[in-house]
């Protein structure tokens, strides 16, 4: 079983000063610039790669013990004959010392880590926007406890019919774009993708 876990850390619960308007032909929909907030959540997610399902949890932080607080739900939503593999970022939650041990003794948990500064390649960051999209972004919340109970609705919803995503591009054109990238950096600022030297510390 393959799930691609992560945490949408300090999503806050905005009360909006005015009301905004809906979507109207000829006119965006709008909502006010200015805001109150109401404290945040971190949300915990794992996304069913095959499925497109979502297991997630809210809690009030994102430290390593609401970590392991998540990988035991997920250790009871699935058969224990089931090897779980999860896609993971290098947060250093993920690492911690109280982790590593509890995943000793529970070797059906299988951690790959993706590299640095590639979030994209971890698919419950898609599943991410949608939520941050159709529930959060435009929403009025006048408690944490509001922003939670929409984000548990919009979870509800999306499991009832879920729908995996589905990688389009290929690897070569992965690796084309970042060529190109690489290229245009170069032209803009000569050296700037090179490997910068280490300087060598003198002791006295």
């Amino acid at each position: 079983m393959v799930l691609c876990v992560d945490e949408k850390s300090q999503i806050q619960a905005l009360d909006r000063t005015q009301p905004g308007l809906p979507l109207k032909a000829g006119r965006c929909g709008t909502f006010t610039h200015d805001y109150k907030r109401h404290g945040t959540t971190t949300l915990f997610a794992a996304l069913h790669v095959v499925e497109g399902r979502v297991i997630g949890a809210c809690y009030p932080r994102h430290r390593h013990q609401e970590f392991l607080q998540f990988l035991r739900r997920l250790d009871a939503e699935f058969p224990e004959e089931l090897t779980l593999h999860l896609i993971l970022d290098n947060y250093g939650t993920h690492g911690h010392e109280r982790v590593r041990q509890w995943l000793a003794k529970h070797p059906r948990f299988v951690l790959h880590f993706i590299p640095t500064s590639s979030s994209w390649l971890n698919l419950v960051e898609r599943w991410f926007a949608e939520l941050s999209q159709k529930a959060v972004r435009r929403g009025v919340f006048r408690s944490v406890a509001d922003l939670e109970k929409a984000i548990a609705g919009f979870m509800a919803a999306w499991n009832a019919n879920p729908t995996p995503f589905v990688w389009t591009a290929t690897v070569e054109k992965i690796l084309e774009k970042l060529a190109r990238c690489q290229r245009r950096l170069e032209q803009i600022q000569p050296g700037s993708t090179k490997p910068k030297p280490r300087s060598k510390c003198v002791a006295n």
